[in-house]
């Protein structure tokens, strides 16, 4: 497998986009609503699977389109194409804030399982593919479920994280431990499980869940600070109840701080 070999550029801080450059034929694949802007000489295609296999036949792409919906995602990917003699440029953003991971497969062996949906681009050759758990209880509580998303090839893929992004370097036997949804993904090597935090007041009401992942190295470990769902459940609690008022960012005027400030919404 030869991917494409593409150059890159990543913008901006909190809400992060990638720009690649592409010479004449050369193809990037992403996700479907990733996409941000293009030159004009870019043409646009929606492809079956990841379009690792195109010239396979239609049971192989069956397949990787099927693999595809067991992580969440269509089974359709968009391929963006330089059909020009010059280069060109097509730029795809992140669908919310945090930060943007290229990965050189290269350097990781081929091979670097992510949570499921955070793969953004990549260039084409690459597999987007599924990484079955082997254990019961990772697949059962490891908030991640059986399934997660494998990248295989040897050229570049991007994936998206939420929040700040730490990188951990782990020695062999060296164990991480972290929350199930912090986990952005990990080198093949790493050993993923999930430990029960255990005593009682801690399960009952330590807010921490019941579960946290465990990562032994050695390897390459990817965390970040914001889980979507995290942002999603923080998001919910705060909007307005049906036939009710919204919360107040700590006002005790309640309404009435909202007349004040200029928020007049009736």
């Amino acid at each position: 497998m030869t991917a494409h070999e593409i150059d890159y550029e990543i913008f901006g801080e909190e809400m992060q986009y990638v720009e690649i450059e592409l010479d004449p034929q050369e193809i990037v694949i992403a996700e479907a609503g990733s996409f941000m802007m293009m030159d004009n000489n870019i043409q646009m295609q929606t492809i079956f699977g990841d379009g690792s296999r195109q010239q396979s036949g239609i049971f192989d792409k069956l397949l990787s389109a099927g693999k595809r919906v067991l992580t969440g995602e269509s089974m359709f990917m968009t391929a963006f194409i330089n059909q020009h003699h010059g280069k060109g440029k097509v730029s795809f953003a992140s669908p919310y804030p945090g930060k943007i991971l290229p990965i050189d497969l290269t350097e990781f062996q081929g091979k670097f399982i992510c949570q499921k949906s955070s793969f953004l681009c990549a260039a084409k050759g690459v597999s987007v593919g599924i990484e079955f758990s082997k254990k019961i209880g990772r697949g059962l509580f490891g908030g991640e479920g059986f399934i997660m998303q494998k990248i295989e090839g040897d050229g570049m893929a991007f994936v998206h994280s939420g929040g700040t992004m730490a990188k951990k370097e782990l020695k062999a036997g060296e164990i991480l431990k972290v929350d199930t949804g912090c986990i952005i993904g990990f080198t093949k090597d790493v050993d993923y499980d999930i430990e029960f935090i255990g005593g009682i007041k801690n399960s009952i009401f330590g807010g921490e869940g019941l579960f946290y992942a465990t990562l032994r190295g050695p390897g390459t470990v990817y965390i970040q600070s914001l889980p979507f769902s995290r942002l999603a459940d923080r998001i919910i609690a705060s909007a307005p109840k049906a036939g009710g008022e919204s919360r107040g960012e700590g006002s005790i005027l309640g309404g009435l701080g909202n007349l004040l400030d200029g928020d007049n919404r009736f």
